[in-house]
């Protein structure tokens, strides 16, 4: 068991008051019963500060997209807890939104109403038309408000998600390879667009990736799921990389650089 001890929160975490810390302690996710159990996750246990970005690295099937479904209360742990702010995640918890590689606006519903959609229960309505005409502007979107999603591009659609599960107002935002869709110059807007929107709506963000520059230029700190070479079943935590620098950083850097390389080799890519 590899176990992570999150380092003293930054001054830019701790200007988050809605943002909630998160902790994970001896998770452990099995499927499937006897002989066709499969252990996905084993002995995680790791904390995320309020405000800080901590992105999630490791190979297809390592249980990545896992731990964002149990923080989330969509998928129980076979064994272990999630906490938010100390509280034990017990079903769908509304402290949290989540945004998918897959916008999946509604077809037949403008963005302003898929983005009403994320809006806590309760919200009036002259509230939630403010709230959300702010988030539409946030992200860029205030022109395109009557648009459908056939109206737009791949990546005004993520915008509108992101603007969507921040509706909510979450104390955790959990993004699943929110970019992986779309084209190399788009997933560099979004990621700088995410920048600004941290720094406008604070709040704790767990990023599943597979690019480990994208965990680079957005995360605080990194985790790296893997196996280990004790031939117990599941992934769990092989590596924990702080991210030197205050965002946005120079995606030139030589530092980045050789820490994208290390990674690189943490995740069996080895170069040539």
């Amino acid at each position: 068991m590899t176990a992570v001890t999150a380092p003293a929160q930054p001054a830019r975490a701790r200007a988050a008051s809605s943002a909630l810390p998160v902790s994970f302690r001896g998770l452990r996710r099995t499927f499937g019963k006897g002989a066709a159990a499969h252990t996905v996750l084993r002995d995680v246990d790791f904390e995320v500060n309020a405000g800080e970005v901590l992105a999630i690295l490791g190979p297809s099937g390592c249980g990545k997209s896992t731990l964002l479904r149990a923080a989330a209360g969509l998928d129980a742990p076979s064994a272990g807890t999630v906490a938010i702010d100390g509280t034990p995640v017990a079903g769908i918890d509304s402290r949290c939104a989540f945004a998918f590689q897959e916008p999946r606006l509604l077809p037949w519903h403008t963005l302003a109403a898929n983005v009403a959609i994320g809006l806590p229960a309760g919200t009036g309505t002259k509230a939630g038309k403010a709230k959300v005409a702010r988030l539409l502007e946030l992200v860029g979107l205030d022109k395109f408000a009557g648009h459908r999603p056939r109206e737009i591009s791949g990546g005004m659609a993520q915008r509108a998600s992101l603007a969507r599960a921040l509706a909510r107002n979450p104390g955790v935002l959990l993004l699943d390879e929110p970019f992986g869709a779309l084209d190399a110059l788009t997933r560099i807007k979004m990621q700088d667009l995410l920048l600004d929107i941290h720094k406008a709506e604070p709040t704790t963000v767990l990023l599943v990736t597979h690019d480990v520059d994208e965990a680079l230029q957005l995360a605080d700190r990194i985790i790296v799921l893997g196996r280990t070479g004790d031939a117990a079943p599941g992934a769990t935590i092989v590596r924990t990389v702080e991210v030197p620098g205050t965002r946005p950083r120079d995606r030139g850097s030589a530092e980045l650089a050789r820490m994208r390389s290390s990674l690189l080799e943490s995740l069996g890519v080895h170069g040539h």
